[in-house]
């Protein structure tokens, strides 16, 4: 008897199960998940100990909200997700706290009363752009309290709105001595020149619009921002360009005989060079011969005396260095050429965007073309 059904069916088995126990989620390594839970521990503690300071009842205060737990799992463990900033952390707890209140005023069943409290706070939440998963513990804890510590609408500010707004000035603060960037804000590349337009490897990745249609057509909601799901893109899109291209390195397509000039040459002589030669880049060398840094044209209008005076620092790549790691340093507006250097940092080349260009061009010709059925 065959083993290709067994087979098969312990596939779609190991399938099945896997649905149930996801992966790991991508992102930070166990040193960032560390860090996490040590201030999801101090953000729970010291907004318990400040409570109780602040209304007097000292390290006993009870009115340490459960559903502060999980708000802490997002704040401390996915600042940037969109569920984690300060407006669905605050906004979805209280309001949600004011919805169970109201719903468990208005259903005498305690039971239908703490189900609909869920449902109306989630809604209530989607539509104020505040949602926040623990806001539908809040709202539980509320309709199921209304005739104990939620008897009365102000159990959304105290100790609900205290408690969150206590736990999010800590995340604040635990972020920044962390390096994290809390509220998150969608990194952006900054664009050249300063001109409205985005940087060139997001102009050519998926537009705004693009990622804002596929999220749409996905069907289901998705815990990340659209400007940061864009960014990943053009990342993703960099990191495979860097690995088809990954073959050719610097030395293959780098300029050898380089024009270059000593930290001590004089200003005019070096605008006299590069105007005669026409150069857009012009490595800059120190006395021992190691390179100091570069002068672009735009450096030409910088006060000075020399060509040390006005150089900044060069982009050093080695000769092996893959060609593709250039793409994003060179298309980014900001740099136009790479200056090769050996262990010493004395010079050996130069790759400039023209460099880079042809050679990617080359191999965009070169490639062998898909091979397999054609298409219908």
């Amino acid at each position: 008897m065959s083993d290709a059904p067994k087979h098969d069916v312990r596939l779609i088995w190991s399938r099945y199960y896997s649905a149930f126990i996801p992966a790991g989620p991508p992102g930070p390594g166990f040193l960032e998940r560390l860090k996490a839970a040590s201030g999801a521990i101090g953000g729970i503690a010291v907004t318990g100990l400040l409570c109780g300071l602040m209304l007097g009842n000292g390290l006993a205060h009870p009115l340490l909200v459960a559903p502060m737990g999980a708000s802490a799992v997002l704040l401390f463990a996915v600042p940037a997700s969109p569920l984690a900033q300060p407006w669905p952390v605050l906004g979805g707890n209280v309001i949600s706290a004011l919805v169970g209140i109201f719903v468990a005023k208005a259903v005498p069943d305690p039971t239908f009363a703490a189900a609909l409290a869920v449902g109306a706070a989630i809604a209530i939440m989607s539509l104020l752009r505040c949602l926040h998963p623990p806001g539908g513990a809040v709202a539980l804890s509320a309709a199921l309290g209304v005739k104990g510590v939620a008897s009365s609408y102000l159990f959304a500010l105290v100790p609900v709105g205290v408690n969150t707004l206590l736990l999010l000035v800590v995340a604040v603060l635990f972020h920044r001595i962390a390096g994290h960037n809390y509220p998150h804000v969608a990194p952006k590349a900054p664009a050249p020149h300063g001109t409205a337009d985005p940087a060139p490897l997001l102009r050519a990745g998926p537009s705004a619009q693009d990622v804002a249609d596929a999220v749409q057509g996905y069907g289901d909601a998705l815990d990340v921002d659209q400007a940061d799901l864009r960014q990943l893109l053009a990342d993703a899109e960099l990191r495979a360009a860097e690995r088809l291209h990954g073959a050719v390195p610097c030395a293959q397509i780098m300029a050898r005989d380089v024009i270059h000039v000593p930290a001590s040459q004089p200003l005019r002589q070096v605008r006299a060079l590069m105007l005669m030669r026409g150069l857009l880049s012009l490595p800059v060398l120190d006395d021992a011969g190691r390179v100091q840094g570069i002068i672009g044209a735009l450096d030409l209008s910088r006060e000075g005396e020399r060509a040390g005076d006005i150089a900044r620092r060069a982009l050093l790549v080695h000769a092996d260095t893959p060609v593709a790691r250039l793409i994003g340093p060179l298309s980014s507006g900001a740099r136009h050429a790479a200056i090769v250097v050996d262990a010493d940092q004395r010079l050996q080349g130069l790759v400039t965007q023209t460099d880079l260009l042809a050679s990617l061009a080359q191999r965009s010709i070169s490639a062998p073309a898909p091979t397999g059925p054609a298409p219908e």
